[in-house]
């Protein structure tokens, strides 16, 4: 059953809590959410014993271990199906991560977990401009158990939308066909996938897509939705408003999102979780002021069947502000990529979508990192392929400097730029774009 919105402009009340009483309410459940697994969880049993009893507050949190992935996945193979990490019998829906390192790993659900990340979800979504009576044309993956698929369907319906799961599977002509003969006026997926639908729309259709009657776009599965390049093409091929929001797999399908603002996707559920930014090297906490960097780690409150404390999400982001004209309370943050993608080029950190961001700025091309060494580190050169766009000959050199010379400016990163022809590298899927191709003997 659809759930009435709190206002125009905020879901939940909760949205627009002052910091004091935002507080308040994460320690009140936090105690009730460690007292449910020093209960019901072997796992945190085992991890932390009887030190659970003792966490009163959210700043007892950061004298406590991480839960790490490894230790899930751990879980997992050690109890299967759900781990030694479930905490609850009545499971009803199981999700899967992308498995893009093994096996997926699987998230239980109860029919009330379900309910949380409905509400987690519905906040995020109207933030990013999604309102009740939309239809909605769902380019997000639906298959493989993602959380893309059937928790955003539960999600929209939840808010009383009606979403057409069509699923980026089905392909561009398949899903233009069904845009432009259902005409749903809002539409989900990732950035880069959303914005090759747009472009293969005229040569589908005969149209373009902004004349195929989309008001909202949402995007996530991948950083980038959120860059000034990005969205401004995504908002010049569709001619709607595109926002970002985040989530993950492991502790809900997406709890961030993004304002009329535009500058930052806001912190909306204090209630339902914890939010704490940490140091990725040290682990010690950074206040989420603005300009602050860090990695995002999670304590789910009001969960059931597959409950984390302090788990370690490998998400960097960076705080872009911690108040808004929305009204929203919340910090806000634009995540920059994974802590675990990221690449060390002579001594300098350098994450894969920053590179892509300047290259974005320059030619609409696709772009690849290719290293040319083992691991994560190099003393030379980063080798980048761009995808040659038609630039006549007298202007491809300039480019490939130009572009070198930017990415050195901003990121003091030396780069070598090579072209290759358009159509090159695989286009943009429906759960995120790999922007580093290691290449195999």
């Amino acid at each position: 059953m659809a759930v009435t919105p709190f206002s125009s402009r905020h879901w939940s009340a909760v949205e627009t809590l002052s910091l004091a009483t935002a507080r308040e309410v994460q320690n009140e459940r936090l105690r009730e959410q460690v007292a449910y697994l020093a209960a019901r969880s072997e796992f945190y049993q085992a991890k932390i014993g009887d030190d659970l009893t003792k966490i009163r507050t959210v700043e007892d949190l950061a004298g406590l271990p991480f839960t790490e992935k490894q230790e899930l996945r751990d879980s997992l193979a050690a109890a299967p199906p759900l781990g030694r990490h479930v905490a609850a019998d009545d499971v009803v829906q199981v999700q899967a991560s992308s498995g893009t390192t093994g096996s997926p790993s699987y998230v239980g659900l109860t029919a009330k977990d379900i309910t949380t990340w409905c509400e987690l979800g519905a906040r995020a979504l109207y933030a990013n401009g999604f309102r009740p009576g939309d239809r909605l044309l769902h380019a997000f993956g639906m298959s493989k158990g993602f959380v893309g698929g059937l928790p955003i369907v539960q999600i929209l319906q939840y808010m009383g939308i009606v979403d057409i799961p069509v699923g980026a599977e089905a392909g561009a002509e398949r899903l233009l066909r069904v845009q432009a003969d259902q005409r749903p006026d809002a539409l989900i997926g990732t950035p880069y996938f959303l914005a090759h639908l747009a472009e293969q729309a005229p040569g589908i259709l005969g149209r373009q897509a902004k004349d195929l009657g989309v008001r909202a776009i949402s995007v996530g599965g991948e950083p980038g939705g959120g860059l000034p390049a990005v969205r401004d093409k995504l908002e010049s091929l569709w001619g709607a408003t595109s926002r970002e929001m985040l989530g993950g797999t492991d502790i809900a399908c997406t709890y961030w999102g993004e304002c009329e603002a535009a500058d930052g996707m806001h912190f909306l559920s204090p209630d339902l979780m914890i939010a704490e930014l940490v140091d990725p090297v040290t682990g010690e906490q950074v206040a989420p002021v603005e300009g602050a960097s860090g990695e995002l780690v999670y304590t789910a409150l009001r969960r059931e069947a597959s409950p984390l404390l302090r788990f370690r999400t490998r998400d960097h982001v960076v705080v872009t502000g911690t108040d808004c004209s929305c009204g929203r309370t919340g910090y806000r943050i634009r995540c920059v990529g994974r802590t675990d993608d990221m690449l060390i080029v002579r001594g300098i950190n350098v994450f894969p979508s920053a590179i892509r961001q300047l290259v974005a700025e320059l030619t609409p091309g696709e772009m690849r990192i290719r290293p040319d060494f083992e691991g994560h580190s190099t003393q030379r050169p980063l080798p980048v392929v761009v995808e040659d766009t038609g630039v006549a000959d007298d202007r491809r050199a300039t480019l490939k400097t130009t572009i070198e010379h930017r990415v050195r400016s901003a990121l003091n990163v030396k780069t070598v730029v090579a072209f290759v022809p358009e159509g090159t590298l695989k286009r943009p899927d429906h759960v995120k774009v790999d922007l580093v191709e290691r290449v195999t003997a």
